[in-house]
């Protein structure tokens, strides 16, 4: 049975499915900056902003993670162009829809990674005569980066396997890619065994160099 596979329509097709594959990393590259700059944001909002800003936050994030994401993608292809009165594309909006959906998940893991700095550190900074701003760049970020960085990863990879989605609006991501190639060589074993070694080798290796540094600073 092994012998009528023919695992060449991936060489064949291979411009095709890097096409893809780059989509579906910058997908996830974009999405993380975004969602980290947003998420930094929020977690500060909620941790030292008014009561309000902190309940809007709370508010954002909890209503985010509520739904799923796959919504969220419809919300912004098929909603907002109602609202602005023009399309607004499909790789825009699912640029904006996954940085906004990520943000909540990216807020919840820096504000853990900064309530896990002792106060003392804020305290002492301020003793040295930083501002708070400086504080948090030079003396708390770094620290709170130990804390945070596993799970940075460990989102980043939840936020690559989530690119597939994204064939919803019609995008062609990798995983849309495969099936694409799949159906029209109609060799469905071996495209999509080589899409999930792909997806194997990518995760894996993400999720190892999280264990790796979790380990590593444990440890210091």
């Amino acid at each position: 049975m092994i012998g009528n596979f023919d695992f060449t329509v991936v060489e064949r097709s291979w411009p095709f499915l890097l096409e893809g594959l780059r989509l579906s990393l910058a997908l996830t590259l974009v999405a993380m900056a975004g969602g980290l700059l947003l998420g930094l944001g929020l977690a500060l909002a909620r941790l030292s902003g008014p009561r309000w800003l902190a309940a809007a936050s709370a508010a954002y994030v909890n209503g985010f993670r509520a739904v799923p994401l796959v919504l969220v993608i419809f919300w912004f292809y098929f909603l907002v162009p109602l609202v602005l009165g023009r399309p607004v594309g499909a790789l825009p909006s699912a640029l904006i829809a996954f940085t906004l959906f990520e943000a909540a998940y990216y807020s919840e893991i820096i504000r853990a990674g900064l309530q896990a700095v002792p106060r003392g550190q804020w305290q002492a900074a301020a003793a040295a005569g930083l501002r708070p701003a400086q504080t948090l760049r030079f003396v708390v970020l770094p620290q709170a980066l130990r804390h945070m960085s596993p799970l940075l990863i460990t989102q980043a990879v939840v936020l690559f396997q989530d690119t597939s989605l994204v064939y919803v609006i019609s995008l062609r991501d990798f995983m849309t890619s495969a099936g694409i190639v799949a159906n029209r060589d109609n060799r469905l074993v071996e495209v999509y065994m080589f899409a999930a070694l792909v997806y194997f080798v990518i995760c894996v290796s993400a999720s190892s160099a999280a264990h790796f540094l979790h380990k590593r600073w444990k440890k210091a």
